[in-house]
């Protein structure tokens, strides 16, 4: 995402395929590879990531899990910031629902943007909705713009505020 103002510009989106690849060291090779790509091309200042999350397969989190560390690795070795998101906090920033279905996101997010995302995978548009979470996150009302992730850390700096 591209942000001039107040206005949300699509910079970039799409999946790294690695369909061509067979072995995972390969795979998390390619990830950093390209993200470290896509950094340099558009030299973001941060980075939005989808939180792992809970699984009935042990197997297929362990894969997500590497991936997501490799991509943070990209993020933290180019001066990112990066800022992880819950699937449930990303859908709720996106339609105001934590339960939405990821159809329900693309949906949403063609609004948002005012583009035709029907031709992308709903992994491309989960990434999309974790940049538009980040940049309504960041948008925080309170002094001095610091964003809080839950209530005992917002008092703990503002014991004032407690009643």
């Amino acid at each position: 995402m591209e942000v001039r103002g107040k206005q949300l510009l699509l910079a970039e989106i799409g999946v790294v395929q690695m369909q061509h690849l067979s072995e995972q060291q390969l795979k998390l090779k390619h990830i950093f590879e390209r993200l470290s790509s896509i950094i340099n091309i558009h030299r973001p200042r941060e980075m939005a990531i989808e939180a792992p999350f809970y699984g009935k397969n042990v197997q297929s989190m362990l894969k997500l899990g590497r991936a997501q560390g490799v991509a943070m690795a990209a993020g933290i070795t180019q001066g990112l910031d990066i800022t992880e998101y819950s699937p449930r906090k990303i859908k709720q920033s996106v339609t105001g629902r934590g339960n939405a279905s990821k159809e329900q996101v693309a949906a949403m997010l063609t609004q948002i943007l005012g583009i035709d995302l029907s031709h992308h995978t709903l992994d491309a548009t989960d990434a999309l909705g974790a940049a538009i979470c980040h940049y309504y996150q960041s948008q925080s009302p309170l002094p001095g713009g610091k964003r809080y992730n839950d209530w005992s850390s917002f008092l703990k700096d503002n014991p004032n505020r407690l009643r």
